[in-house]
């Protein structure tokens, strides 16, 4: 049985702004209609796969949860992170969780965030490591380079497999400059490090203890002084956080002696930019990849997404352009990796459009901004049916809610009652209340504060479905 891993822990800072650090790239429908981790896990189901295991932080898990929920998908285990640690943790995390079930199970290590254009390749690689992980080797994909890429690590082929179409590595190399990676090319037998690993557990905890023992010991720590959490799995804060930080290539795959390589031409991309998502977008007649409401006049080669409104571009050329409704972003197309350096200017003047969109996902919905001003805050927010919001009241403001859509169960002070479309309520300040959607559709409010103070920071809760913290502030 292989069991897909899922690592779901980065930020994607380069896909700002669309993608922060609440809802980060690998969350969102950025190649198709579906979430690139949903992409990632339906690419590996079936009888040859095990339900996947997902590895992720607190702050994602029921977004991921809600989505594996529409897809239909339960995942085997869905591992919490307490802090990132980088992969090899991670990995080892999953490994000890895979091992108290099936020791000698194969584990198949997949970032949430890179887009395969060719499934059926990928499945005959896949089938091609698992004999390889099987017979105690630790496999890495390498996708067959299509130009001189300075953007990827390299691994350097060594003596052919006996299995056919697989390799021991010689070696790993670091991101190349231009003429380097033009050398490669021009030699052959090198290809790009896609991140994307195959071995048995057993084994790959096995070259841990021998090459990092430290995070093999740290990471079986904190799965098994773990505790169950509704239906997520936390690893033990004090365990975790003792791991060192360090990725699979680095702490392992560069010092065993059992590295195989196979490589594939699978139409493969880790969706590192804008540019990435030019270059295998639909293009109009122009090269223009276009997203959303986009009207464009005399312009070539542009990458224009909308995500708010009408966006219109007129007599430009090689430029990305992503409206996202509170972010306006226009950047030449060579120079969209210098993103990751304005998100960092944003973050170091305090503000928040870095962390989070204008719509905030929370376990039981989302809820966005519709209006800001002195003293006043309007939201719509969005109920899951059968969920409800925790328990709580506010020291400073008080609230309005207008149901638009749906039907509400409502709770102010010791009152509970049911809302139709169109009715409302008001709780004063200091009042305990809460809001729930008994139905089977969403429920749609809108929400009017008023007050000295509306941040998210003034919620003390008293009850919570999610085992969210209580009787303290927090965030909602």
């Amino acid at each position: 049985m292989i069991y897909p891993v899922i690592l779901s822990g980065g930020v994607g800072s380069r896909l700002w702004p669309t993608s922060r650090a609440l809802y980060p790239k690998q969350l969102l429908p950025l190649v198709s209609e579906k979430a690139m981790l949903l992409e990632t896990a339906m690419r590996v189901t079936g009888q040859d796969f095990a339900d996947p295991v997902i590895v992720s932080n607190e702050e994602h898990r029921f977004i991921i949860a809600q989505q594996m929920r529409e897809a239909g998908i339960v995942p085997l285990a869905h591992i919490l992170e307490p802090q990132g640690r980088n992969t090899a943790p991670a990995a080892a995390a999953a490994a000890a969780y895979v091992r108290s079930r099936d020791p000698k199970g194969v584990l198949l290590i997949l970032p949430a965030d890179h887009h395969i254009a060719n499934v059926g390749a990928f499945h005959e690689a896949i089938a091609k490591g698992e004999a390889l992980a099987q017979a105690g080797k630790l496999v890495t994909f390498g996708i067959v380079p299509s130009g001189p890429e300075t953007g990827y690590g390299y691994i350097k082929r060594g003596q052919s497999l006996s299995t056919g179409d697989a390799y021991e590595v010689e070696r790993f190399v670091e991101k190349p400059d231009a003429a380097t990676a033009q050398r490669y090319l021009d030699e052959g037998g090198y290809d790009w490090n896609a991140g994307i690993f195959m071995f048995r557990a057993d084994k790959i905890i096995e070259e841990m203890e021998a090459h990092c023992p430290e995070i093999a010991g740290c990471a079986a720590e904190a799965v098994a002084k773990g505790a169950r959490d509704l239906d997520f799995l936390r690893l033990d804060p004090a365990s975790f956080s003792a791991c060192p930080s360090d990725s699979i290539d680095y702490a392992v795959m560069e010092h065993t002696k059992s590295a195989a390589v196979v490589p594939v031409d699978m139409g493969w991309s880790d969706i590192g930019s804008w540019s990435a998502l030019w270059e295998i977008g639909e293009k109009d007649e122009a090269g223009n990849v276009l997203s959303g409401d986009v009207i464009v006049e005399d312009t070539r080669n542009c990458f224009v997404r909308a995500e708010s409104g009408l966006a219109a571009a007129i007599g430009v050329e090689n430029l990305v352009i992503v409206d996202t409704g509170d972010v306006l972003l226009v950047a030449s197309k060579d120079r969209v990796q210098d993103v990751k350096k304005v998100v960092e200017r944003v973050a170091a003047a305090g503000r928040t459009e870095h962390h989070s969109h204008m719509r905030v996902h929370r376990p039981w919905g989302y809820y966005e901004s519709i209006n800001e001003g002195d003293r006043h805050q309007v939201k719509h927010l969005l109920v899951y049916p059968g969920a409800a919001l925790s328990l709580q009241m506010h020291h400073h403001r008080a609230e309005h809610w207008v149901v638009v859509r749906g039907r509400a169960e409502v709770t102010v002070g010791d009152e509970r009652r049911i809302l139709e479309e169109n009715e409302s309520v008001y709780i004063p300040v200091g009042t305990t209340h809460r809001l729930a959607n008994p139905g089977e559709e969403p429920l749609s409010i809108i929400e009017v504060q008023s007050g000295s103070y509306l941040g998210e920071d003034d919620i003390v809760r008293f009850d919570d479905v999610y085992g969210r913290e209580v009787k303290k502030p927090a965030a909602e």
